[in-house]
């Protein structure tokens, strides 16, 4: 008697965004192997019950992860779909990522009311954005805006746009392809007004390093997109930098070679460091430490200081007011 195979259960967050990628997997593994049975697993996580919380003091780190990691570990779920942006460097102990899926656009967008560009929005226009990396680029661009904390996701954050509460909103284009909304996209902001976030458009899949899940789901990792990550998390990561500090990053590759861009700027936009570096692909982790190390004997440890030291005083307050 033939037993029937175990599905394979895949883990995500419950937003559109974060069930679009399961989604994506999902269907991918379908078509690779017609005979798999393959769940998608809704898990709530830290980051969810907080919605609205400004993100930079939700304390600890993996806020949009760790719950599912614990599914992974507990072995209630297989596989587990994260941005990479959201995974800190560091996995628990039995966790490995399989794979890091063919990226996504990383560049930041701009929608707006009107369709406005960004240089066209009037001195004083209100941008939406939860990012301290897009909020302190953006202001460095142009001092004459008003930038205001919004989370929630995508189509929370457009229908704040729609009903007016802000003027604009930069959001991730990854996420707006994603979802089918790539419609209201109004400008593609380049690396020289908004550097896109670390691993930004990229998805890693995560597995018990024992699970033979691992090799089956490994036709979805992508070399390229392998090099480019690594190279801006090794930036992040050398800099001790987290999602509260103004930190961006943009790799690309060409052949053998990757070119590396980082950008560390103060929070209110008054100032911005920014170098980049290239060289063997191969040596992807070196290149995002030495890119670091320049912007730091340039002074972006200051930023890096008092960015750390904001965050900190931003979640006490916030405890307390508990």
């Amino acid at each position: 008697m033939n037993l029937a195979t175990p599905p394979i259960r895949i883990g995500t967050r419950n937003s559109v965004l974060a069930l679009a990628q399961a989604n994506w997997v999902k269907h991918r593994i379908e078509r690779r192997c017609p005979e798999a049975s393959v769940e998608i697993r809704v898990i709530r996580t830290g980051g969810d019950r907080f919605s609205e919380a400004p993100i930079q003091i939700l304390r600890g780190k993996g806020v949009f992860t760790k719950e599912i990691e614990d599914a992974l570990l507990a072995y209630e779920i297989d596989v587990a779909v994260h941005s990479m942006k959201d995974l800190p460097p560091e996995l628990p102990r039995g966790l490995v990522i399989a794979a890091i899926s063919e990226r996504e656009d990383p560049s930041d967008v701009l929608v707006s009311n009107g369709s406005l560009r960004l240089r066209d929005l009037s001195a004083g226009a209100r941008i939406g954005t939860a990012s301290p990396r897009r909020k302190a680029q953006v202001l460095h661009y142009r001092r004459d805006f008003r930038v205001l904390p919004i989370r929630g996701n995508i189509d929370t954050r457009l229908r704040k746009l729609d009903q007016e509460e802000v003027d604009a909103i930069i959001l991730a284009a990854a996420g707006l392809n994603r979802i089918g909304r790539q419609e209201r996209i109004v400008e593609y902001l380049s690396p020289e007004v908004c550097l896109n976030a670390a691993a930004q458009g990229a998805l890693g899949l995560e597995c018990r390093a024992s699970d033979p899940i691992g090799e089956q789901i490994s036709f979805l990792h992508d070399v390229d997109t392998f090099s480019e990550v690594s190279a801006e998390r090794s930036f992040l990561n050398s800099l001790g930098a987290g999602c509260h500090v103004p930190v961006g990053a943009r790799g690309s590759v060409a052949g053998d070679a990757l070119h590396l861009i980082g950008v560390v700027a103060h929070l209110e936009g008054s100032a911005v460091y920014r170098d980049e570096i290239s060289g063997p692909r191969a040596n992807a982790v070196q290149l995002g430490q030495d890119l670091a190390e320049r912007l730091l004997q340039q002074g972006a440890g200051r930023i890096l200081g008092h960015a750390s030291a904001s965050a900190e005083t931003r979640g006490n307050q916030t405890r307390v007011k508990k």
